[in-house]
C-alpha cells in the first residue's frame, strides 16, 4: 500500500450517526479533516432531512464497502396524512390536502401489511439517483421531471402506531437496499384513501450495525481533542467485515493471495460464498469468492490492511 494515496495509514471503517441537516457528503469531508485521510468515502446515502447509521470507509478498506451495501435496513420515523409534498417529506412544498379524520388503526395496519413483500418501486424525482450522469433531485429543482424505470424491492416489515396528532403515525420499517422509504409513506397515503409524506426519518440498523453503536461526528471531534488517536476510532478491515466467513492463509499462500491469484477452496461454504482471507498476523488480505473447488479473488488489498 502506498503511503502517498493513503497517507495517514488508516483503513477500515468508521460507524456515524449522522445529524440533522448534514449531507453524506458533508460527513464525509468532516471525516477527511478529522482523520487526515483523503480516500474516504460512505454506504448508503442518507438525505440532509434523515439522520442515524451512516457507515464511512476510510482509506483502503473503502474498496470493502461494496459488501455492505446490498445489505436490508432497517429505518423508523413518523408519515403525516392528510397532505403531500413535492419532495415527498416535509421539506417539501404541500401538493394537495386530504381529508382523512378518522384513520383507524386496522386500517392503517391493513394497508402497512399489503405493502410487505416484493414489489417494484419508481424512484422519486427528488433523490440522488443518476439518471444519464445527472442526479434527478438537480432536475427537479429546474421543474424537469423525467421518466424512471422502476426496480425491484422488497418490505420484510413494516409497522405503525398513532401518536397524540392523529394525522401523524410513528413507524419501523425493514426493507432492501435502494428503498425509498419517502415513496413507502407517499404509496401508503395513496391506499388509505388520501395521501401523505414523511415527517421525520431515522436509519437505525444496516446489517450487523446499529445506530446505538455509531458515533456523532461531534462525539468523535470531542474523543480526538480528549487524546484519542485517529487509529483508534477506525473499526479494522477485518472486523468490518466481520459477518463473512474465514479463511487463515500461510505465508505461501498468503503471497499468492497478494498477487490476486486463485487458491484451493478448502471449506463447506456454498457455491458463490465470499470469505475474508486472512495471513497469520490478523490482517485481512482481500475478499474471495467460492468458484468449484478455487476461491477466486474479489478484492485484493494492495497489502495486508490493518490499523
Amino acid at each position: 500500500m502506498s503511503r502517498g494515496r493513503n497517507p495517514s495509514g488508516l483503513s477500515g471503517l468508521v460507524v456515524i450517526d449522522k445529524d440533522l441537516t448534514w449531507t453524506s457528503h458533508d460527513v464525509v469531508a468532516k471525516l477527511r479533516g478529522l482523520l487526515g485521510e483523503r480516500r474516504i468515502g460512505h454506504a448508503g446515502t442518507l438525505d440532509p432531512a434523515a439522520t442515524g447509521l451512516l457507515l464511512v470507509g476510510v482509506g483502503p478498506a473503502t474498496r470493502l464497502l461494496r459488501y455492505l451495501q446490498g445489505s436490508f435496513k432497517t429505518y423508523e420515523g413518523a408519515i403525516r396524512f392528510g397532505a403531500t409534498t413535492d419532495t415527498l417529506d416535509a421539506d417539501g412544498s404541500v401538493t394537495q390536502r386530504f381529508e382523512m379524520d378518522g384513520l383507524c388503526h386496522r386500517d392503517v395496519e391493513e394497508a402497512a401489511s399489503a405493502m410487505i413483500g416484493e414489489s417494484l418501486q419508481v424512484p422519486p424525482m427528488v433523490s440522488a439517483l443518476k439518471v444519464d450522469g445527472v442526479r434527478l433531485h438537480e432536475l427537479a429543482r429546474q421543474g424537469i421531471e423525467i421518466e424512471r424505470v422502476s426496480r425491484p424491492i422488497t418490505i420484510e416489515s413494516f409497522e405503525l402506531r398513532p401518536s397524540s396528532d392523529p394525522m401523524v403515525w410513528h413507524f419501523e420499517v425493514r426493507c432492501s437496499s435502494g428503498t425509498y422509504v419517502r415513496s413507502i409513506a407517499d404509496d401508503l397515503g395513496r391506499t388509505l384513501g388520501g395521501g401523505a409524506h414523511l415527517a421525520r426519518l431515522r436509519r437505525t440498523r444496516n446489517d450487523r450495525f446499529s445506530a446505538d453503536d455509531a458515533v456523532t461526528l461531534g462525539v468523535l471531534e470531542q474523543q480526538l481533542r480528549e487524546g484519542a488517536t485517529p487509529a483508534s476510532l477506525v473499526m479494522s478491515p477485518l472486523d468490518m467485515l466481520g459477518s463473512l466467513p474465514l479463511r487463515l492463509v500461510d505465508e505461501i499462500t498468503a503471497a499468492s493471495v497478494v498477487n490476486g491469484a486463485s487458491i484451493a477452496h478448502e471449506g463447506d461454504e456454498p457455491e458463490g460464498s465470499l470469505l475474508r482471507i486472512v495471513n497469520s498476523e490478523g490482517d485481512l488480505m482481500g475478499v474471495y469468492r467460492r468458484n468449484g473447488s478455487t476461491l477466486r479473488a474479489d478484492v485484493v488489498l494492495a497489502k495486508a490492511a490493518s490499523v
